[in-house]
């Protein structure tokens, strides 16, 4: 195997459900975080569609499969973001298209089900002897090649019948994520060094003082979301860990070439009979909760590349670059404006504005803060749901 990417997964599952409140009013259920503009340097997109962190996730897969094989990028989405994701993917070469499938989701059941629905599918159209990347879609990760070498050694351990998951390495006693505990390390065949670790456990969101502990302690990483495995190890932890959500998928069918529509060549399995029953039945749950935590056989490459979790404003700003706003100043000072309709400031500094006038058919909504103070918007967005509120959503 080649530790530069020449030969990669099987498969890439990318993770493209959600609705990201966290950068509220900006990102809803109709176009949540992940479809959201970043500058090109933050995406390394610069066709149409590219610059958004999914569009920066796509370009991770179809770097990351095995282009000499059948390998495949299965996009697992809600139905309502289908024509964002239909954008994203006409930069991509059509020879390269023709490996992407979006499923969208009938419901949002979380990630045990999006990978559960992902690995049935690879398993209906390809065999259940496949490696697999599961990748999130709304996280900044830089640069590409160092992030190609990484998911090598995931590869390579998931070959071994193992989960992977990435770790991040913290860089503050963070709160926001949840953690990863490492213990000893492990090596490859022909490696010298520690190549990943094995995982003792994975730890909730802490507090302040436990965040703390797990900082000075040293072997504790902020969890990644992102996984590798081989769909048969998978389809046997699923069986061992949380036979429910895998059973009603294990019903469906593979889907004749009838059960897909083509949009500007990208292939949607817009009519997988079946599929909405199993959505109806399968329990919503996290694939951390569901099979994570419980799973004894698990390796954490740690990782090389930078990564962010972009989880409130501040944190956005720095990728947004120019937001393209209409924005007229009159003593105004150090303040970020994203706005869909001509703002003015008089005589304030260090805020935050959003406004979305609701031209796009969501409902109008304005948000000014503080800088430092928008991880408050987590508590706007439940003072909004506990209100009836949830079309602001």
């Amino acid at each position: 195997m080649d530790y530069y990417g020449n030969t990669m997964f099987d498969d890439c599952i990318i993770l493209a459900g959600g609705a990201g409140t966290r950068l509220w009013p900006a990102s809803n259920s109709k176009r949540p975080k992940q479809f959201l503009a970043v500058s090109p340097e933050a995406s390394a997109g610069t066709a149409p569609g590219g610059n958004t962190f999914f569009h920066a996730a796509l370009e991770r897969a179809v770097e990351l499969i095995n282009k000499a094989g059948d390998g495949r990028v299965i996009i697992i989405a809600g139905a309502g973001h289908v024509p964002f994701i239909i954008e994203a993917c006409t930069s991509v070469s059509p020879s390269l298209r023709d490996r992407v499938v979006l499923i969208p989701e009938p419901a949002a059941k979380n990630t045990a089900a999006a990978i559960a629905c992902g690995i049935t599918y690879i398993q209906g159209v390809s065999g259940d002897a496949r490696t697999i990347l599961v990748l999130t879609s709304d996280h900044s990760i830089q640069p590409l090649e160092v992030f190609k070498a990484n998911a090598a050694t995931a590869e390579a351990f998931a070959r071994q019948e193992r989960l992977v998951v990435f770790g991040i390495p913290p860089r503050s006693p963070a709160t926001g994520y949840g953690y990863i505990e490492a213990t000893e390390g492990l090596s490859l065949p022909g490696d010298a060094g520690v190549s990943g670790f094995q995982v003792a456990s994975f730890r909730e969101k802490p507090d302040r003082t436990t965040a703390e502990r797990f900082f000075a302690a040293g072997n504790f990483y902020w969890n990644s979301g992102m996984f590798a495995f081989s769909s048969r190890f998978m389809l046997d932890a699923f069986h061992r860990y949380a036979p429910e959500i895998l059973a009603p998928f294990a019903l469906l069918r593979a889907p004749e070439e009838c059960c897909y529509t083509n949009t500007q060549g990208l292939r949607t399995l817009t009519a997988w009979p079946g599929l909405p029953a199993v959505y109806e039945q399968v329990r919503t749950t996290s694939f951390d909760y569901a099979i994570a935590e419980k799973c004894t056989q698990t390796v954490m490459v740690a990782a090389g590349f930078a990564w962010l979790d972009v989880g409130s404003w501040d944190e956005y700003e720095g990728l947004a670059g120019d937001t393209g706003s209409e924005v007229y100043r009159s003593g105004a000072e150090s303040c970020f404006v994203d706005a869909d309709i001509p703002v003015a400031l008089c005589g304030v500094e260090d805020l935050i504005v959003v406004v979305r006038s609701g031209k796009d058919g969501t409902v109008p909504a304005v948000l000014i803060a503080k800088r430092g103070e928008t991880q408050r918007v987590k508590d706007i967005v439940e003072k909004i749901r506990a209100a009836g509120r949830t079309e602001l959503l």
